[in-house]
């Protein structure tokens, strides 16, 4: 199992706009900090925002910050509206001559359970409560 890149950066902007709380943060200092595209980040950061996680502010002085506290953000929660919930397999939407007969969807949907309810329990909190890297992050301003 695997996430999606677009999951990947959603963690990455949510840990950096964390452990930067003191003033806003731009799209520009987290796509250098991480050398990703501002593009892709600009998606993420508006989905992050349509969903309630981050607050954008436009203009000169603009920028982002957490729109909830971080023990208020659910990782499971985040990783659900940044993937979805779609099968690792969709049996059902292709031709297969065992999909009747097949157990294998099963599984795989107990095991997406079993991975969607350890990342339930975590918040954004847990996460960051990394003293390592909140100086990395922190750091990178300087």
């Amino acid at each position: 199992m695997q996430l999606s890149r677009f999951s990947d950066y959603t963690l990455r902007t949510l840990f950096y706009v964390a452990n930067n709380t003191e003033r806003l943060s731009t799209l520009a200092e987290i796509a250098h900090f991480y050398d990703i595209s501002v593009d892709h980040l600009r998606k993420v950061v508006h989905s992050l925002s349509k969903a309630g996680y981050l607050k954008t502010y436009r203009g000169k002085n603009g920028g982002i910050e957490l729109a909830r506290s971080p023990d208020e953000i659910n990782i499971g929660a985040v990783i659900s509206h940044s993937e979805g919930l779609s099968p690792l397999v969709d049996c059902f939407s292709q031709d297969c001559r065992i999909k009747s007969v097949c157990s294998f969807q099963q599984v795989l949907a107990e095991a997406q359970g079993a991975f969607m309810h350890t990342l339930q329990k975590y918040t954004l909190a847990d996460l960051i409560d990394n003293p390592a890297l909140k100086r990395t992050l922190i750091a990178s301003q300087k």
